[in-house]
């Protein structure tokens, strides 16, 4: 008797851990959550894929990167909220995306409550308590696959945008690899009359869209795709090729055309900086270690040691795109130009953002350092950069902040990012065109919030001036600069003195020194 009620209290415990074990497996379902692109600040409104780092049926775990999105001011990589595999790609590379819009598809394992009727990827079997220990064992032993043998695969080369200087179609590649634009109806009649897209990409559509047309083209011709030269004649009109402008571009139109609501004045001067250029000499001998680039010799001993009692402050770390052998003008120039900002309020200010009230009146923001901006020409187009607080920058600190910058500008896509290109931009910006014209005079334009002021620089010569030597002449080094400013915040004798404040520091720049630059 004991022994049959032994067996039987067995038996009801092996049944109740197989119907707690059927119950945990029910309780989970793989669900389909739209992930969708979120406001990333700074007032954007759209932005563009331009690489995806991952592809369908991938699997990737929260904070995981999803892709790279380019927005009028910056690149911004965007990461995964969520663990669980991408079904599908919504947004596809080059295209634009609106912040709220679903970007792709990612298949997520949720607990799920009784009665939810979820958007199920998969739904479970409910058969018998054997087969569910059969399913919960083989998706345990997956799980121990995957994490014992992780993908080998190397990661897929990056794409270049179409609208890269450096892009060129690949005619010869895999036609598998090529971007395929078409809409769903234009795929499904090709699906039903069994052409592959990717035969006839480009298309003769808008941006290289596949279009119906070519697609019976296709098929009532002998039975081969279009060559790319036939199907270019397609985008052109009269022998002119139609190029759509890339967003850095077509922001800068929009910018452009923003500008013709600020009433500008201009100013045009030369400033001396024949004294600067015989103090770039020492200067250059001096720069401090740490902005140097790494040397393959071996540093030598000091005879005497500054740290022999106690170790000076480490200076501050400089990436290695931060690091340079010889000064320029340039960062002298911004140099003395935020001493002189500070001197002037006015150039530190930036008309503040209207309120909802209509009645109020405009008022200006003074900022209590010198944010400059710097025109930036990169292969994407016009970027603007801020130096954040630049007269708290040494010489040697703002020409590591302009390589840096310069280089940042210069990837393919921009490497900018928000850090740079804060929404509050310079309340003045440089322009240095001297850099690549031989011109000396140019007329910046100023567009909505780029400050109350932009000068442009131009190239620095050599001229003899009849006013210096006693009358007798002085050869000297001449910049021509150019200046437009915000009429409705600065008056015109307002500008013409602030410069006169800069010229005080840039031919005498002996004033530094009480300042210890």
């Amino acid at each position: 008797m004991l022994a049959r009620r032994l067996q039987t209290f067995a038996g009801r415990r092996f049944l109740v851990a197989c119907l707690h074990t059927s119950i945990r497996v029910h309780n989970t379902q793989k669900v389909i959550e739209k992930f969708k692109l979120a406001d990333i600040g700074e007032g954007i409104a759209e932005v563009e894929v331009i690489r995806w780092n991952v592809k369908p049926n991938t699997t990737v775990q929260a904070f995981d990167p999803l892709c790279e999105v380019q927005s009028d001011k910056a690149s911004v990589e965007i990461t995964s909220p969520f663990d669980g595999v991408v079904t599908e790609l919504l947004v596809q590379e080059g295209e634009v995306a609106k912040v709220g819009s679903n970007l792709c598809l990612i298949e997520v394992v949720k607990e799920a409550a009784n009665g939810e009727d979820a958007n199920i990827a998969e739904p479970q079997n409910t058969s018998s308590t054997e087969k569910d220990h059969q399913i919960a064992e083989s998706s345990a032993n997956s799980q121990q696959e995957k994490i014992a043998h992780p993908s080998s695969t190397p990661p897929a080369p990056r794409r270049k945008h179409p609208m890269d200087p450096t892009f060129t179609p690949d005619t010869n590649g895999p036609k598998s690899d090529r971007p395929v634009l078409a809409t769903p109806s234009v795929r499904n009649f090709a699906r039903q009359n069994s052409v592959d897209l990717s035969q006839l990409a480009p298309g003769s559509g808008k941006g290289g869209r596949i279009e119906k047309r070519d697609v019976e083209v296709f098929l009532s011709g002998v039975g081969s795709a279009p060559t790319a030269a036939e199907r270019s004649t397609s985008s052109t009109v009269d022998g002119d090729t139609i190029v759509e402008l890339g967003r850095t571009r077509h922001s800068m139109w929009k910018a452009m055309e923003k500008s013709l609501e600020i009433p500008h004045f201009g100013y045009s001067t030369t400033l001396d900086l024949t004294s600067v250029h015989h103090l770039l000499p020492t200067l250059n001998a001096n720069i401090p270690p740490h902005f140097l680039p790494a040397s393959s010799d071996p540093a030598l001993p000091l005879a005497v040691s500054p740290s022999s009692v106690y170790a000076p402050p480490s200076p501050p770390e400089v990436p290695l795109s931060g690091k340079y052998t010889r000064l320029t003008y340039l960062p002298f120039l911004l140099k003395t130009l935020a001493k002189s900002m500070i001197e002037w309020p006015l150039f530190r200010a930036s008309i503040t953002p209207a309120t909802s009230n209509p009645s109020s009146k405009p008022t200006l923001s003074i900022r209590p350092h010198s944010d400059i901006s710097v025109a930036l020409s990169t292969p994407s187009g016009l970027y603007t950069p801020t130096i954040q607080s630049a007269d708290t920058y040494s010489m040697y600190a703002l020409s590591s902040q302009l390589k840096h910058l310069s280089y940042l500008g210069r990837q393919i896509p921009s490497g900018l990012t928000p850090k740079e290109m804060p929404k509050r931009g310079g309340t003045l910006t440089v322009s240095n065109v001297g850099a690549i014209g031989a011109g000396d005079f140019a007329a910046p334009v100023l567009v909505p919030g780029g400050g109350v002021a932009i000068v442009a620089l131009g190239r620095a010569k050599w001229v003899w001036d009849v006013d210096q030597g006693n009358g007798s002449g002085e050869r000297r080094l001449k910049l021509g600069v150019s200046w437009s400013a915000d009429h409705r915040v600065v008056e015109g004798a307002e500008l013409a003195a602030f410069v006169e404040c800069w010229r005080g520091y840039v031919e005498n720049p002996e004033r530094l020194i009480a300042d210890s630059v």
